[in-house]
């Protein structure tokens, strides 16, 4: 991935859980994180290696996805900026379990894993923003798979979408995203030809407005809920 770059005070400060740290938990957190460049197509992350950082998108999209003995590729969820990942891999001290890809260049910041032991010990807050980043994460995987065996793909391609707003884990995101439809295709699990069907759809049902190279959502909750 490249060597260290520079520390990141501006991404790191505007993170949920960096409120809740005092002065000095901040700096001294603010003096360990660093970022990198992946390139596009190149590994965040590789299933297998050691777990040594927790990871925040700076810039970019990241794709979180593992590929079968067999070959049969599957895509969990994908990280957008402004959201952290890698969590529960760090605290469970075993190898990462999957390949985070970056389905476009990206600017990554990578907490090491002592800093994030330390925080974990130090602070009450930072734990309580774990415990609910956890939550959030559980819920989008049981609503994903629920998504990937029971819905058409313009349902597929809703809920995947609206999984990208989700404000606790990507807050401040706002409501427009810079993605294209092969990304979406990627993360859904939806070919590009249904994805562009689909994105029809959602725009006449007033969920959200398409324009190129992106998606404004009008409707979260409604986006959300899409489908039978």
């Amino acid at each position: 991935m490249g060597a260290p770059l520079k520390p990141l005070f501006p991404f790191v400060r505007d993170s949920t859980w960096a409120s809740m740290l005092g002065a000095s938990e901040l700096a001294k957190v603010e003096s360990e994180v660093f970022d990198r460049v992946v390139p596009a197509g190149g590994m965040v992350c590789r299933k297998g290696a050691p777990v040594e950082y927790w990871v925040g998108v700076v810039e970019g999209l990241v794709k979180i996805s593992s590929v079968s003995a067999e070959g049969k590729p599957v895509t969990f969820t994908g990280v957008r900026a402004g959201g952290w990942f890698g969590e529960g891999s760090v605290l469970r001290s075993l190898p990462w379990g999957y390949d985070a890809v970056a389905l476009r260049e990206c600017r990554v910041a990578l907490m090491p894993r002592a800093t994030f032991y330390w925080l974990l010990d130090t602070s009450i807050g930072f734990n309580r923003f774990l415990l609910e980043q956890l939550n959030e994460r559980l819920s989008l995987f049981i609503g994903m798979l629920e998504s990937d065996r029971l819905l058409e793909p313009e349902a597929r391609v809703a809920r995947c979408l609206a999984s990208l707003f989700n404000p606790r884990l990507y807050p401040g995101g706002g409501r427009e995203l810079q993605i294209s439809q092969e990304e979406i295709g990627y993360l859904s699990g939806v070919s590009r030809q249904r994805v562009n069907q689909a994105l029809q759809v959602l725009d006449r049902a007033g969920l959200l407005r398409v324009a190129y190279g992106g998606v404004t959502v009008v409707d979260l909750p409604g986006l959300g809920r899409y489908g039978p």
